[in-house]
């Protein structure tokens, strides 16, 4: 007799094949192509963009695979456009828990991925309030490196900022200290603006009083402040110093942001980031597509 996780397995891979079947390529910035045999993406389509290897997505599709990990869910409900009720429901047929809105497994709205698609010359990506890297377009990935791999604590750029000297090499050290007082009055106007159950907020503030005396200093100042728009200091390990604005489009609940970056006027950085977009985007295609680790 067959399982109830066999069957749930098999409706998934029948889900996926449903919702790519309905995407038309131009839609997700793939191109058409004249030898087409389907109107829909192809399963390496969805695959690519989901970050996965074409395998592991076949055999998710023939109801043949493990169990997907959260994160491989997250980016397959991404890459295929998914609503948030069909996001859920694939959460369901995979036998996962929904993560609460606003982690790294953050559901982003298609209409807010649309728009990132159709950012193909300039960097740019979507953020949660607590600074969460949901997903990037290839030349953020060639800009600031890939900042959505993380998890648990660390998916935060503030949680690594005040913890990790590492996350700081982005930043001329010149600029650290205005950088560490604006990600602290952002994230006390992004933690008033949620819940005051919220327990996302609560447990990053809570870690970096704990972990952080440079942050505990600056979170008695009180300072709030979104940040809505920045100029820049980057330090490419490539190309070296890049000076840029860096923009913010919010959601209507202020949980995600969309960030773009475009070069600041009167500098190099126009050139600068024409030459990432040839040399950063063919690295990344260079290198080789994995399966699911967590899985």
């Amino acid at each position: 007799m067959e399982s109830m996780g066999s069957v749930k397995y098999r409706e998934l891979g029948a889900f996926l094949r449903s919702r790519r079947a309905r995407i038309r390529p131009a839609e997700v910035g793939l191109p058409t192509g004249p030898r087409r045999r389907v109107p829909g993406l192809r399963r390496d389509e969805v695959a690519q963009l989901a970050g996965a290897s074409v395998d592991y997505y076949n055999e998710l599709e023939r109801g043949a695979g493990s169990q997907p990990s959260t994160q491989m869910i997250a980016a397959l409900a991404r890459a295929l456009r998914l609503t948030a009720d069909e996001r859920d429901h694939l959460y369901h047929l995979a036998d996962r828990p929904v993560p609460a809105q606003g982690g790294a497994a953050s559901h982003v709205h298609p209409g807010m991925l649309d728009l990132l698609g159709r950012l193909t010359s300039t960097p740019a990506q979507v953020i949660t309030d607590l600074h969460v890297t949901l997903v990037q377009n290839p030349l953020a990935v060639a800009l600031v490196g890939d900042q959505s791999s993380f998890r648990g604590a660390r998916a935060s750029f503030v949680h690594r900022w005040f913890t990790e000297s590492e996350a700081r090499r982005l930043y001329p050290e010149a600029d650290h200290e205005v950088q560490s007082r604006a990600f602290v009055a952002d994230l006390r106007a992004a933690a008033a603006r949620r819940d005051a159950k919220d327990s996302e907020a609560r447990s990053l503030i809570g870690a970096l009083l704990d972990l952080s005396p440079e942050f505990a200093a600056l979170w008695a100042d009180h300072e709030v402040a979104f940040r809505r728009d920045d100029r820049k200091r980057l330090n490419h390990p490539t190309l070296g110093l890049i000076e840029l604005n860096c923009l913010s489009l919010f959601s209507e609940d202020g949980r995600q942001r969309l960030l773009w970056f475009t070069p600041a006027v009167g500098t190099d950085s126009a050139e600068l980031l024409d030459l990432l977009a040839v040399t950063g985007t063919q690295e990344i295609a260079a290198t080789p597509r994995v399966a699911d680790s967590t899985r």
